[in-house]
């Protein structure tokens, strides 16, 4: 075996591309994953709103109102964040509305997710918070299958590593002229020939794991302790900028910076410190929320709803 095997076997190689075509129909991964995401948080999140005693379907309803803004407010932090990508001198503007070719803020996301969230909930007449805690751990894991997308993109790594696990990162090609390089989305690793700095770390995939481990977290603490009064979704949140903190510190992608940090490193310790405050805090409102408080007017449980004992171990 010659050395050139020996390196590539110890370590992650990267897909030559993000992007396949159907035709003149372009699929693109990265969209695939963050669809594929969105399906297991709505599908995970109605099963544990049905278990806490709330009507099947009724986090499908919310969503049609929370996905929308949700992915309008990714795009938006990202663009105002990195601003400096689209707007200036030799910029074009139009590219901040490609969503497509990856780009959003999981901290846009949630605020405007809460915000359509909010007015599904208000037409459904059940509570924000009790649903949020419903539909917590699905977030972090439909973050965890969209971080997916990032590795098809070659994007969102870290410095260089001769760890085993260190991630190829290769030249790609305008697929129309294999002479004029585009490490986009949309070039080709024609010959896959590896970047100084590769391999590096390969921080998605530590988000991605970290992210299933939270995801673990929150499902364990609100069996054990039955949280409610959106004290589950408090602990996705603080559980996650944990982890995003010290990822943030290990990537080397271009970014806006705030006293030597990245903008995402400071969004990540106030976030944090504001979900412990409101985790400890929401105590004072009591035991979860009762059954019947989670269905709306009318509505009816999809199926009799099992003790609470029985719930905690489904």
């Amino acid at each position: 075996m010659n050395s050139a095997s020996a390196v590539f076997l110890a370590t992650i190689p990267s897909p030559d591309r993000g992007v396949w075509h159907l035709g003149p129909i372009p699929i693109r991964a990265y969209a695939l994953c963050i669809i594929a995401g969105i399906v297991l948080a709505i599908w995970w999140g109605d099963r544990r709103w049905v278990q806490r005693g709330g009507t099947k379907g009724t986090v499908v309803d919310i969503a049609v109102w929370a996905v929308p803004f949700g992915l309008v407010g990714g795009r938006l932090y990202h663009v105002i964040t990195d601003s400096w990508r689209y707007f200036g001198a030799g910029k074009d503007p139009i590219k901040a509305l490609y969503i497509w070719d990856g780009g959003l803020g999981i901290w846009g996301a949630i605020a405007l997710g809460a915000v359509g969230a909010w007015i599904g909930c208000r037409r459904k007449g059940v509570p924000l918070p009790a649903m949020a805690d419903a539909i917590a751990p699905g977030i972090v894991a439909a973050q965890a299958v969209g971080r997916l997308g990032n590795y098809f993109n070659q994007e969102l790594y870290g410095g260089h590593t001769t760890l085993p696990w260190g991630l190829e990162i290769y030249q790609r090609f305008d697929p129309a002229n294999p002479a004029i390089p585009d490490q986009g989305p949309g070039g080709i690793a024609f010959g896959h020939i590896p970047l100084a700095d590769s391999p590096v770390h390969p921080t998605f995939l530590y988000e991605l794991i970290w992210n299933l481990l939270v995801a673990a977290l929150v499902v364990y603490a609100d069996r054990r302790l039955r949280l409610g009064h959106g004290r589950a979704f408090a602990l996705y949140v603080a559980g996650y900028t944990l982890g995003r903190f010290w990822i943030e510190l290990m990537r080397t992608d271009d970014a806006s910076h705030i006293l030597g940090l990245r903008v995402n490193t400071w969004t990540s310790i106030l976030v944090f410190a504001g979900a412990l405050v409101y985790f400890f805090a929401a105590r004072r409102r009591g035991p979860r929320e009762e059954p019947e408080t989670l269905r709306s007017k009318g509505d009816e449980p999809a199926e009799p709803v099992a003790s609470s004992e029985a719930t905690d171990r489904e």
